[in-house]
Order: C-alpha cells, then sequence, then structure tokens
C-alpha cells in the first residue's frame, strides 16, 4: 500500500500540459448529478469504484491503482511533467505537488466544480474548488526554497524535448517572485483551478463539502460561498 498522503493538504489539479482553454459549466442534465463522479479527463475512470491498493479513499476513486503510483515519480508518464525543471524541488514541496496530482485524477468528490472544456486529451476540468486557506499558506511555506521558472504551469513550456522545460525567456528563481502569497500559487498555479476561501478551524470532511455545494447549486444557487471548508489531499494514494 502506498501510504505518502498521510498528512493533511488541500491539493490538486493537474492538468499538467497545456493551457486550461475556456471553460463552460456542465450541461443542465449533467449537472442534477454533481455527487460521486469523475471528471472526463485523460485518466479517469468513467465512474468511481473501489481500488484496493489505495491509502485512504480504496473503497471510491476515480483513478486506478497503476495511476496513483505514477503520480510519485519525479517525471511522471501520465504527462511527461518534470518537477525539477529548475533543480531538484524540495521533497516538503513536492509531497503538496504529488497530492494536488492525486486529488485531481482520484477523487470523486469534485463534482460541484467541474467545467466543460474543449481540449483533446480532457473534456472537463475543475474550476474554483474552495482551499483552506491555512493549507495554501502551508503549502507556500514547504515550496519557498524551491525553484520554477513560470507563475502558470498549465501553459508556456517547452515541450520540444518530450519533457517540460523553461521557456528561453523564463529564468529560475526561488517560489516567491513568482508566487508573493500564498493565494498566488494556490489559484494561480493551475489557471484557478482552485480558489483559497476558508479558515478551516472547524472544518469538514470533502464529501461532506461537496454534498453542501451540490445541493446549493441544484437548489439554483452559486458554486462559492463562506459556508464550508474543504480539506483536501489526505485521501488518496
Amino acid at each position: 500500500m502506498i501510504e505518502s498522503w498521510r498528512w493533511v493538504f488541500p491539493l490538486l489539479l493537474l492538468a499538467l500540459v497545456t493551457a486550461a482553454g475556456s471553460a463552460q459549466p456542465r450541461s443542465v442534465r449533467a449537472r442534477t448529478d454533481l455527487l460521486n463522479v469523475c471528471m472526463n479527463a485523460k485518466y479517469h475512470k468513467t465512474q468511481p469504484s473501489p481500488e484496493d491498493e489505495l491509502y485512504g479513499q480504496k473503497k471510491n476513486a476515480c483513478c486506478m491503482t497503476n495511476t496513483s503510483q505514477e503520480l510519485h515519480k519525479d517525471t511522471s508518464r501520465l504527462y511527461n511533467f518534470n518537477w525539477d525543471h529548475c533543480g531538484k524541488m524540495e521533497p516538503a514541496c513536492k509531497r503538496h505537488f504529488i497530492q494536488d496530482t492525486g486529488l485531481y485524477e482520484c477523487s470523486p468528490n469534485l463534482g460541484p466544480w467541474i467545467w466543460q472544456v474543449n481540449q483533446s486529451w480532457r473534456k472537463e476540468r475543475i474550476l474554483n474548488v474552495p482551499l483552506c486557506k491555512e493549507d495554501c499558506e502551508r503549502w507556500w511555506e514547504d515550496c519557498r526554497t524551491s525553484y520554477t521558472c513560470k507563475s502558470n504551469w498549465h501553459k508556456g513550456w517547452n515541450w520540444t524535448s518530450g519533457i517540460n522545460k523553461c521557456p528561453a525567456w523564463a529564468l529560475c528563481h526561488t517560489f516567491e517572485p513568482y508566487f508573493p502569497t500564498p493565494a498566488a500559487l494556490c489559484e494561480g498555479l493551475w489557471s484557478h483551478s482552485f480558489k483559497m476561501w476558508f479558515d478551516s478551524a472547524q472544518g469538514n470532511h470533502n464529501e461532506e463539502v461537496a454534498k453542501f455545494y451540490a445541493a446549493a447549486m441544484n437548489a439554483g444557487a452559486p458554486s462559492h460561498g463562506t459556508g464550508a471548508k474543504w480539506l483536501l489531499g489526505q485521501e488518496y494514494v
């Protein structure tokens, strides 16, 4: 059993290859089914199902076990994305990105934030998933001494070698110049897949949060607000 996701951090979304593109909400028909669903994306299952080797949520996941295993590699075959594009990323920082990717690939609790996109490798993405403020802050603190060359990792890489490399004009610096605040990191990194919303002193579990937002959306309310907390990243792998 893979057990590297034992700590509670919010982190997700990795469509690692291209720009997010123009997003549209799910159709009216699809939006009536917002709980226990998987995205229409490259490595996702059609429906959640058990994965015996996954930590925590092995009874219900949108990813296969081998997808989860691949996420832990420095350069994964899933997207050929290299975390170490500006030198070795600190292990404490990299754990957040592994958890982030695992949430995106594996969670069945993202339905209220799934939007349609028109991309060759996926037809849906997540947008503005609410993250706990202190988890964004911890992610930012753990990554301040690691290096990168871009503030949006969805687009603008040099892929001529088959893996992502910094474009010629981009200089490697520590994270802080590219992500001056925790919100800049959580919200800007993956084209607003996340939104930093809450303090989580009285946080809820992911499934309850998804139910809260699904009920609000089916009642015609907006898909964001100030009524719930979102604790991500502890469930998978």
